[in-house]
C-alpha cells in the first residue's frame, strides 16, 4: 500500500504546488525556464507509475459490496466523463457553460470507479482523486475568482469532441479487457 500512497502524495503535491506555492513555482520556472515543466511532468509520470504498481500490488481488503447495477451506470456515464475531460481543450461551444470541465470529468471518472470497486486500495486511490480534483477546483477559484467563459466553439467542435470521446471510450474498454477486467460486468 506504500507505493500507492506514495504515488498519490506525489500526484497531489505536483498538481497543487503551483496553487499553494506560486512564488516557489515562479522561482523554479525562472531558474530552469521551460525545463521546469519537464520536472513536473517527470514527477507526475513517476506518480502514475507508483500508483499503478501500488494499486496492482495492494491486497484485496473489502470495505463494502458494490451494487450489482453499478457496472451498468458506470458503462453509461463513462462517456460523459470522458467528454467532460476533453471539453476543456476542445473547440466545442459547450465549453462556455462550465468552469473546470476536465476536473469535473476526472471527478466523475473517479466516483464511477469508486461505485464499482469496494476494496480498500480503491477507496484510497479513487477517494484521493475525488478529494484532490474538488480541492484543485476550489484552489483555482480562490486564486482566480473572476472566470471568463470560453467565447469560441462551434457545432463542428462539439461533433469532433463526440467522435474523439467515442474513440477513447473504445480504447479504454480495450485496455480494461487487456488488463483482464470486463468493464461490462459478467
Amino acid at each position: 500500500m506504500g507505493l500507492l500512497i506514495g504515488g498519490l502524495v506525489l500526484w497531489v503535491v505536483a498538481h497543487v504546488f503551483k496553487r499553494v506555492a506560486p512564488d516557489a513555482r515562479a522561482s523554479l520556472t525562472e531558474r530552469l525556464g521551460t525545463a521546469s515543466k519537464g520536472v513536473f511532468a517527470a514527477v507526475l509520470l513517476l506518480s502514475v507509475v507508483l500508483i499503478v504498481m501500488g494499486y496492482r500490488a495492494a491486497p484485496f481488503i473489502p470495505v463494502y459490496t458494490p451494487p450489482v447495477w453499478g457496472v451498468h451506470l458506470v458503462d453509461l456515464l463513462m462517456f460523459p466523463a470522458i467528454a467532460l475531460f476533453g471539453l476543456g481543450s476542445s473547440k466545442s461551444s459547450l465549453r462556455r457553460h462550465m468552469r473546470h470541465p476536465q476536473l469535473w470529468g476526472f471527478t466523475l471518472w473517479s466516483a464511477l470507479h469508486l461505485l464499482v470497486n469496494g476494496d480498500l486500495a480503491s477507496v484510497i486511490m479513487w477517494g484521493t482523486f475525488i478529494v484532490w480534483a474538488l480541492a484543485e477546483m476550489r484552489l483555482i477559484n480562490m486564486r482566480e475568482p473572476d472566470w471568463q467563459p470560453y467565447e469560441g466553439g462551434s457545432t463542428k467542435g462539439t461533433i469532433r469532441l463526440a467522435v474523439i470521446t467515442a474513440v477513447l471510450y473504445v480504447i479504454i474498454t480495450a485496455i480494461h479487457y487487456w488488463l483482464g477486467v470486463n468493464p461490462f460486468g459478467a
